[in-house]
């Protein structure tokens, strides 16, 4: 099984980690649907896709992804009443085990749509066949061991409609040691585009290997973004020992509400902060000695960001944080912590000052209709 899916390679709280990401976004995300479909009417369904799907269940008996979706449906009848589940993967063995492990779910019947399993490989032909329906709202999770089957083509397909979003499993360390391997070149393009990987070579033949992963992340989420992936955020899962990363997990969506999302959840599971702002990553050497986590600060470049970006202007707390927060590691406590800050320190002014603000434990409060007022640079 670890062979089938390289998560499984690293340590088991990893893989809860990741399960935890995707079953909480599912979970939001489908409640905001539903919300919708509440206020305005006209969704009929909302899908759940999972293309390499796993077993189910797992030989220590815990719940693969699309079990732990699947008991969110039964537990919700206003979702059991809509959500359509598709579910595959190439091993006949998995399918099997998956198929066992759904009919053994409680209620299973009581969902309008049977979950439909298949078994087969997820190729060109898929990513076809993605771009020819139209989608309703639907949340895919694309986690192939390695990088086959995985092309920003394919992110695309299934993110083009109203309501889509996707998070996929990116194997870091295959993809860094494939980006210079010819014999896997073609793949490499279909995941960044032929003249970007030519690029890329030519700029990492320069780089240290610290340096490179940063770079090769930033250049996936310029290659999402070129085709219509307006947000891209990813969550890093380091080796055991902490040094570097061996994959991450990447959600694309289209819509700021769901990054806001998803940022809230990949913020709690981070398991270091530094002054409060997540490392958006997961280390096992973290998570056990959280004071190696190295201290930098953050916090003082945000303060000193705000009052060059914002100078002259007068807006509300929450207009600051949406204006700033996107492809920052920033969240919104962040920006009342740090405008706090800048009120107590005469940089900024606030309406209503805080002498006229409840206290929550001993501290005026940010709340998000707070005015800030930031003076003009002289």
């Amino acid at each position: 099984m670890a062979e089938r899916n390289g998560f499984f390679e690293e340590q088991r709280e990893q893989s809860e980690v990741k399960a935890s990401i995707v079953a909480k976004y599912f979970a939001a995300w489908s409640n905001v649907m539903l919300s919708v479909k509440r206020a305005y009417g006209g969704i009929e369904r909302l899908a759940y896709i999972d293309l390499f799907a796993g077993p189910g269940r797992y030989e220590d008996g815990s719940k693969s992804t699309p079990i732990m979706v699947l008991e969110q449906a039964l537990a919700n009848p206003k979702l059991s009443d809509v959500l359509v589940t598709m579910f595959n993967d190439k091993d006949p063995d998995n399918v099997n085990s998956l198929n066992s492990a759904i009919s053994a779910l409680p209620g299973v019947s009581q969902l309008k749509h049977p979950p439909q399993v298949y078994c087969g490989e997820v190729d060109a032909d898929a990513e076809s066949m993605f771009r020819r329906v139209n989608l309703c709202p639907t949340f895919s999770f694309v986690d192939p061991f390695g990088y086959k089957g995985l092309s920003r083509g394919f992110i695309q397909a299934i993110i083009k409609d109203w309501g889509c979003d996707c998070v996929f499993f990116f194997n870091y360390s295959r993809i860094n040691a494939g980006l210079n391997n010819d014999a896997v070149r073609h793949h490499m393009d279909a995941l960044f585009g032929q003249e970007r990987v030519q690029a890329m070579r030519a700029t990492m033949a320069e780089m240290s290997s610290g340096e490179r992963e940063p770079f090769i992340l930033e250049e996936l989420a310029a290659a999402l973004k070129d085709l219509g992936a307006k947000f891209v955020l990813p969550f890093r899962f380091r080796r055991e020992d902490g040094s570097r990363t061996s994959h991450a997990l990447i959600f694309v969506s289209k819509n700021i509400r769901g990054y806001e999302i998803m940022k809230d959840i990949m913020a709690r599971e981070s398991s270091t902060e530094d002054q409060g702002v997540p490392s958006f990553a997961y280390s096992p050497a973290d998570a056990r000695c959280p004071l190696l986590f190295s201290l930098s600060q953050p916090l003082a470049g945000l303060a000193d960001d705000l009052a060059i970006r914002f100078a002259g202007r007068t807006m509300t707390m929450k207009a600051v944080y949406e204006e700033h927060h996107v492809n920052r590691p920033f969240v919104i406590k962040n920006y009342k912590r740090v405008l706090g800050e800048m009120e107590a320190a005469g940089r900024i002014v606030a309406d209503p000052p805080a002498a006229k603000r409840k206290p929550r434990a001993g501290q005026p409060t940010f709340g998000d209709n707070v005015r800030v007022t930031l003076p003009r640079r002289s």
